[in-house]
């Protein structure tokens, strides 16, 4: 079976040891850099010829979608049309990097998901009630994630971002740790990470081994039912009367949790078998 990687960094740790897995099993691995866009695709005798998607030039027997790029999705989409399974899909994996639309998707499901509201550009904002967290809309690597306690940290904010499209959340005290839920077809793995909003000094990037308690773990599930997403994270911070999700996110790192790779492997090989049967049911 032939496994596509849409990344700009097949070395990242979870997807290396992913590949590793595979190849030992006797599995292509092709790692598909999403710098073209999909318009620089050409197709021939039902061969992808450009692209760089697989050293043969055919589509892989399934794609996983790390990056999330406009071009990575735009690509995604594209091999989706062309018959290609892709996890996640373009269409999930593009959801979940609009804030806005995640929490609405959310909240009309039940989902206890924090109140989020668009604040146009950060610039403009006027400012709820204080303290709140300040979001960039758009998620991204190395987007605005800040708690704001006054005036004068929105000010700072504001000359660093002015042109950012941000959204809104009330602040919601805690321990000072964020709860981490992540799933890859339907397992659970959890740490618990020093928060970056946290008003005490600690390393944000400081973990901490956690076993969810069930009803955590089956909310995380839920959220993948909602979103369609295979591969995704869950943020939990705990509310006054229950936990609230306060951000989901398509296809993380899930770096340093022991059995991640084994069951990101499981999945490729398990989704590109199911498109095999039906292709070749075709062929009888």
């Amino acid at each position: 079976m032939r496994i596509g990687l849409i990344t700009g960094d097949p070395g990242h740790p979870v997807l290396a040891a992913t590949a590793a897995l595979l190849a030992e099993r006797g599995h292509e691995v092709v790692a598909v850099p999403p710098a073209g866009s999909a318009g620089e695709l050409a197709v021939a005798g039902g061969r992808v010829v450009a692209g760089g998607l697989a050293p043969t030039g055919e589509l892989a027997d399934v794609y996983l979608l790390k990056a999330r790029t406009p071009r990575a999705l735009a690509l995604a989409a594209e091999l989706e049309r062309r018959g290609a399974p892709v996890v996640n899909s373009a269409a999930a994996t593009e959801l979940c990097q609009d804030r806005v639309r995640m929490a609405d998707l959310a909240r009309a499901a039940g989902l206890p998901f924090a109140a989020t509201a668009a604040a146009g550009l950060l610039g403009e904002l006027v400012a709820p009630a204080y303290p709140f967290v300040l979001k960039s809309r758009h998620s991204r690597r190395h987007d605005l994630v800040a708690r704001v306690d006054g005036p004068a940290r929105l000010r700072e904010l504001a000359e660093r971002w002015a042109e950012e499209p941000v959204v809104t959340q009330p602040f919601v005290p805690g321990t000072g740790w964020d709860q981490k839920l992540w799933v890859i077809d339907g397992q659970v793995f959890a740490a618990r990470r020093r928060s970056e909003l946290a008003s005490e000094p600690g390393d944000p990037g400081r973990a901490a081994d956690w076993e969810p308690p069930a009803e955590r773990a089956a909310l995380a599930l839920r959220v993948g039912e909602v979103f369609g997403l295979d591969v995704y994270g869950v943020d939990l911070l705990d509310g006054p009367a229950e936990p609230v999700i306060v951000d989901v996110n398509a296809f993380p790192g899930v770096r340093g949790r022991p059995g991640a790779p084994e069951a990101l492997a499981a999945l490729a090989l398990r989704v590109g078998a199911e498109r095999a049967r039906p292709l070749a049911g075709r062929g009888r």
